[in-house]
């Protein structure tokens, strides 16, 4: 891609760097140019027309640089410093002048390349905590944006878009792509009423729009996404699953799947979308096939890069393709006794179970705390666990699990379940639902599970060895037998997990590997 018309700005930039005693090479992608000048940067909209946006002259490029700046100081006010007109001065070019408008770039405060979440995950530093923080900020962002308009027919022609852009890459030589892309019109077209739904419920929001890993930084110890799509207002107004689903996909794409579960997980306790998980795949799959062409036309002039960004582009087009993949869901219980690694288990599971992200977990502890409007953290009083309130965690978990099924989405129920009518009545969920169940009991010795008790920090439960001595008198008196399926709780969860995963390929469902 040349920037032959941007020649005399591109010198009068790197002119800045010089003088500042940078000799940082500039950051290129396929619609931008960004140089480093010390402490600050600055981004140059490249002079390009596509199919979705148009940088072709000053006055757009200006206007576009006006709108990245407002837009990203949504959820990055302390890296968006200024927009700065490039103007014709009788002694050269220069930043703000009266003269006449040359260019413009958005003035920025520099960050090193290693915050970013792209990179962190490339390197193996990304963490759940990361991901919950993520989460809430993405949540409170979704529920802060603008209402827009736009349902269906907007995904249609984001999707048409998308045929319209891989057709000039080298990607329409691929045999499997026409396949893909007539599934991912048939998800639509299955889809479309829900999507329509979502929006007259307000789903739809100015979103961030291009969310994802290398658009997200640590900045502060906080993930602090930037660079949101600025330059295409009815690309940026989407349902806000489908702007979750960027970082999910990428999560993904980098093989992450772990993090992604944390991450679709985390998002749906802080925020209620859950009627919106048969769309998932569909979004994922749109997000894949963005990146696919936009990587494949980002190969054209990347030199010793190319065979790269082309494994790269086509590694995209099958994640879009896997996402699609149709799944039976599966609801799993698992039990077991304050200390048993219940959720170190499901933690474990979600991600193994299909589609992608995985299943959802509904945590007793976390839904117990939601209730209180408690942190996950936070101590709740004695009260808030009286047997009336526990019976309600039980229905409401219930309840979400039956939501997310009808949804086709899996699901693992995270609980104590010591009680065989709690378990029943999660069994007839799966039975009504038409899911594959299987629910599990972790046992382990006392001096196991108190061991564990004591060690915890930072977690959901409130539990003490006093609470487990008092589970286990309970459990003692009852005389129902276990009909869940006894696992031993001493062993390494991921180990549980895949066993799980694998008696769930057995009985006929669905897992992914």
């Amino acid at each position: 891609m040349s920037d032959e018309g941007q020649s005399e700005v591109i010198a009068f930039l790197q002119g800045l760097c010089a003088a500042a005693g940078d000799a940082s090479p500039p950051a290129a992608t396929h619609i931008s140019r960004i140089y480093f000048a010390g402490a600050l940067v600055y981004k140059l909209k490249r002079a390009v027309c596509t199919p979705y946006l148009d940088f072709s002259t000053p006055e757009l490029r200006l206007a576009a640089c006006e709108a990245e700046a407002a837009l990203n100081r949504r959820t990055a006010p302390a890296l968006y410093r200024a927009v700065r007109r490039i103007t014709r001065e009788e002694d050269g070019l220069a930043f703000d002048g009266p003269g006449p408008l040359v260019d413009a770039v958005v003035e920025m405060n520099r960050f090193s390349d290693d915050a970013l979440l792209d990179a962190m995950a490339m390197r193996g530093a990304l963490t759940p905590p990361h991901m919950e923080q993520l989460a809430n900020k993405l949540a409170a962002f979704h529920a802060g944006a603008e209402r827009r308009e736009g349902g269906a027919g907007r995904m249609a022609d984001v999707i048409a878009l998308n045929e319209r852009s891989i057709a000039a890459t080298f990607l329409t030589r691929e045999p499997s792509l026409p396949d893909l892309l007539a599934r991912t019109r048939e998800a639509l077209a299955r889809n479309g009423a829900l999507i329509d739904a979502r929006a007259q419920a307000g789903k739809v929001r100015r979103c961030h729009g291009d969310l994802t890993l290398r658009n997200i930084a640590m900045i502060d110890g906080e993930p602090t996404p930037f660079d949101c799509l600025e330059f295409n207002e009815a690309l940026a107004s989407i349902d806000v699953l489908y702007d979750l689903a960027f970082t999910l996909m990428d999560l993904l794409h980098r093989a992450q799947p772990a993090l992604a579960s944390v991450l679709f997980n985390r998002y749906l306790d802080a925020a209620d979308e859950a009627d919106g998980l048969a769309l998932l795949p569909l979004f994922i799959a749109m997000r894949a096939l963005i990146r696919a062409h936009v990587t494949a036309t980002m190969s054209e002039d990347a030199g010793d890069a190319r065979e790269r960004l082309r494994a790269e582009a086509l590694a995209y087009l099958a994640l879009a393709s896997r996402a699609l993949n149709p799944e039976a869901p599966v609801l799993v219980g698992v039990g077991g006794l304050s200390g048993s690694g219940k959720s170190s288990v499901a933690a474990a599971l979600a991600p193994l179970l299909a589609p992608a992200p995985g299943a959802r977990v509904l945590s007793s502890d976390r839904i117990r705390k939601a209730m209180f409007g408690a942190a996950t953290t936070q101590r709740l009083p004695q009260e808030a666990y009286a047997s009336q309130v526990s019976e309600q965690v039980y229905a409401i978990a219930s309840k979400q699990a039956a939501q997310c099924l009808t949804q086709g989405w899996p699901v693992i129920a995270d609980a104590v379940f010591d009680r065989p009518e709690d378990r029943v009545a999660l069994e007839r969920v799966a039975a009504e639902a038409g899911a594959t169940f299987i629910g599990v009991w972790l046992d382990a010795p006392h001096a196991a599970l108190a061991a564990r008790v004591c060690a915890r920090t930072g977690d959901p439960s409130d539990a003490t060895v006093d609470v487990l001595l008092q589970q286990e008198a309970k459990l003692a008196t009852r005389s129902e037998p276990m009909t869940w399926v006894r696992m031993d709780a001493t062993q390494p969860p991921q180990d549980t997990a895949a066993a799980l995963a694998a008696q769930l390929y057995s009985a006929g469902s669905r897992a992914s590997g």
